[in-house]
Parts: C-alpha cells; structure tokens; sequence
C-alpha cells in the first residue's frame, strides 16, 4: 500500500492515500463504523495531523474499480503505540456523494460481520 500516489508529472502529492483490500477480514479491520459516516484505518508510516484533509483511493475485494474518496484524519496510531498497534491514521469519510459511497459499499461487503466483537485496528 502507498502513503502517497504520483501525480502526471511524477511527483509525489502528499495527502493521497491508495488503499488495496482484498479479503473481508482485512476490510473489517480497517472499517470504523463508529465514526459518523463511516472511515477507514490506512497502515501508513507517514505522519498525519488530526483533522488533516486527504485524499484516498480505495480497491475493494475483487472490484477493480477504484473508489475516489476524501475525507480528514480523525485517528492517529503512532509508531510503537501500546498493545502493538499497527501505525497509521483512520480517516473519516466526507460528508458527500463519494463518502456515502465509500460508506454503502463497504457496510454491503460485511452485511452481518459488522455486529461483530472481533478487534480490529482501532478498537
């Protein structure tokens, strides 16, 4: 997974996360249903401030579709934070066409496993 994306002209555009998820476990333990409107918990090394708006680029399971979604930094995991954590950042989805988008596929692919007390990246 990438931290960032590179632009037409090569260069490197801070604040774009890409995304690949493959297999419902992992969808279930990135999606934060808890939050208004729905996020997700991207693994990322990179540093993140709360509230920081991003830009991400979602592939879900065999879709090959890419999802355009924006959103803002809601959640920070530090490096070496307790319980061995994954580092990374959840990011809530906009309040818009593509969040609601984002949000209603994702919740169609877990149906009935979202009702589940199985950890995941954030709780």
């Amino acid at each position: 997974m990438n931290a960032a994306v590179n632009d037409i002209t090569g260069q490197v555009r801070p604040g774009v996360l890409s995304l690949s998820i493959k297999e419902r476990s992992a969808l279930f333990a990135a999606y934060m249903p808890f939050i208004k409107g729905g996020g997700l918990f991207i693994p990322t090394n990179k540093q993140y401030k709360m509230g920081e708006e991003v830009f991400m680029l979602l592939t879900l399971m065999d879709d090959p579709a890419k999802l355009p979604v924006s959103g803002k930094v809601v959640w920070v995991t530090p490096a070496g934070a307790h319980g061995s954590r994954t580092q990374g950042v959840g990011v809530q989805f906009a309040a818009n066409e593509s969040g609601k988008a984002a949000q209603n596929k994702i919740e169609g692919l877990l149906g009935g496993s979202l009702k589940s007390v199985r950890p995941t990246h954030t709780m």
